[in-house]
């Protein structure tokens, strides 16, 4: 006996007078989380090119001054001093929605108004991309656009001349930390103490840091205190845990890593913005950063626009203007793939 496919109006039979069985239920799956964006300080912009300036400390010295010494020579506190800024770089995304689409019922529903909502989490994960990522800012002529600097771009211990970090504000060596070709077995709670150390040295705040881990390198954070060092194929089935006898729940999770230099909060990257640098396979990025020394500066702040219908139905578009400020690269650190 042959059977007609739903719907099927060329073929008589019983399958034609069958219900759709369609939930009003619209699932997106896809990571919509922007850390980086959503822990920046918001700053107003008012030009293309937003600056901002740096300053150091000398050197402690300890070597005394003799009774009765003149001075003879001062110093010029400001010399050191120095300048640095990034482009304001538009973010756009568009929408659209037919007249006939609008009118009829539809799961979700895929009206305009859930167009305009779709379209902004989408342009809060390109600001969110373009934050991680480590683009050189690039002024705009006739053809090409404005681009601003990304977090991995200042953080660099021989940053890209276009950049513009001057020379004696980068970033440490010892505060970034490249790991294996696709493995994230390299790194480890020490090399994670050595970054928090070093940039301890450089600005001698504790309880001030955020890392921002790829999935790889949350898994590693997460065995970090748990592993009892075995070696082998043996490695992951000895774990030393620290368990409540009145509670029933184990924690296997890291959200706060206790170091010698403070506290540093632990939360999840969004996977497609982080970068790969060279390698996609291992997600071991991470951005160790001080809040209080990068920010980001609106310029237009993010928000919608609806364009005259021309026939075709309703339309619009999200957009922002906005730019990265990090105010001091020796302040943040970074573990990343090797490239």
């Amino acid at each position: 006996m042959a059977f007609s496919n739903t719907y099927d109006t060329t073929n008589n039979g019983s399958a034609v007078s069958n219900r759709e069985d369609l939930t009003d239920v619209l699932t997106i799956l896809a990571p919509e989380e922007t850390p980086i964006l959503s822990g920046a300080s918001k700053k107003k912009a008012s030009a293309t090119n937003t600056e901002w300036t740096v300053d150091s400390l000398a050197s402690p010295v300890t070597t005394g001054i003799d009774e009765g010494a003149d001075v003879l020579a001062f110093t010029d506190q400001f010399a050191g001093r120095a300048r640095m800024g990034n482009f304001t770089q538009k973010f756009r995304r568009d929408y659209k929605v037919s007249e006939l689409q609008e009118a009829v019922d539809s799961v979700g529903p895929a009206k305009i108004a859930e167009a305009e909502a779709k379209a902004i989490r989408e342009l809060k994960r390109d600001v969110e991309a373009t934050l991680c990522s480590a683009n050189t800012k690039q002024q705009a002529t006739a053809l090409l656009p404005y681009k601003m600097n990304g977090l991995a771009a200042y953080i660099d211990s021989a940053p890209a001349a276009g950049v513009g970090v001057p020379t004696g504000f980068e970033t440490p060596a010892s505060s970034i930390y490249t790991q294996a070709e696709d493995t994230t077995t390299s790194f480890n709670e020490s090399a994670f103490n050595d970054l928090i150390s070093s940039i301890f040295d450089v600005n001698g705040v504790s309880n001030g840091l955020t890392l921002v881990a790829n999935t790889g390198l949350r898994r590693t954070i997460s065995d970090f205190a748990r592993l009892a060092g075995v070696s082998g194929t043996d490695a992951d089935s000895v774990r030393t845990v620290n368990y409540d006898g009145g509670s029933a729940d184990i924690k296997l999770s890291v959200e706060l890593y206790q170091s010698d230099h403070g506290i540093v909060s632990i939360v999840n990257g969004n996977p497609v913005c982080m970068p790969n640098f060279g390698t996609a396979t291992n997600k071991g990025a991470g951005f160790l950063v001080n809040p209080e020394y990068y920010g980001v500066h609106e310029l237009i702040p993010m928000g919608t626009s609806r364009l005259p219908n021309l026939g075709g139905g309703e339309r619009g578009i999200v957009d922002c203007a906005l730019t990265l400020g990090v105010y001091h690269p020796q302040a943040h650190g970074l573990i990343q793939g090797q490239a």
